[in-house]
């Protein structure tokens, strides 16, 4: 069961694959209490899902919003894409233990899902425990920072 979590700030975007959850999971999250910016696609016509996703994932990076709901056919695309802005951690979930596991192992900023893979109700339960979870910190602060040195090394091979 997720922890009450206060008012958030929430990026939302998709590919046409997953047009019709995303805007199932607006609404969700919306009669959550939270606040909801959507960032595509709006409508069914296709798409280059990497575009919103890399759009989502800087904008949590840049501290607009503080949790990203993801969705593509499978979650698997928009977790790459997502994960490839240094500093955001996107993590695909199908199941409410991963959704939370994400936030308190893991202190992932989006979570990922695939509309062809869960549905409807499985995929407002999935938000619903991602968006209520926080991360405690503990023996997994460690890990992360282990992640994020990995990071810097690489960000700055690149320059």
């Amino acid at each position: 069961m997720p922890d009450i979590a206060p008012s958030l700030r929430v990026a939302i975007g998709g590919d046409e694959a997953a047009f019709e959850l995303k805007e199932v999971l607006i609404a969700h999250v919306r009669a959550l209490g939270h606040e909801v910016e959507d960032f595509g696609t709006y409508n069914a016509e296709p798409i280059l899902y990497p575009d919103v996703a890399f759009e989502v994932a800087t904008a949590i990076k840049e501290g607009r919003f503080d949790r990203g709901v993801l969705v593509c056919g499978t979650g698997i695309g928009v977790a790459i894409s997502a994960n490839k802005v240094p500093g955001v951690r996107a993590a695909q979930a199908h199941d409410t233990y991963s959704a939370g596991k994400a936030r308190t192992s893991n202190d992932a900023q989006i979570v990922t899902l695939g509309a062809r893979v869960v549905g409807p109700e499985l995929a407002k339960e999935i938000v619903s425990t991602f968006l209520g979870q926080f991360f405690p910190g503990g023996p997994s602060a460690e890990k992360l920072a282990r992640i994020a040195e990995y990071e810097a090394r690489l960000v700055g091979e690149k320059r």
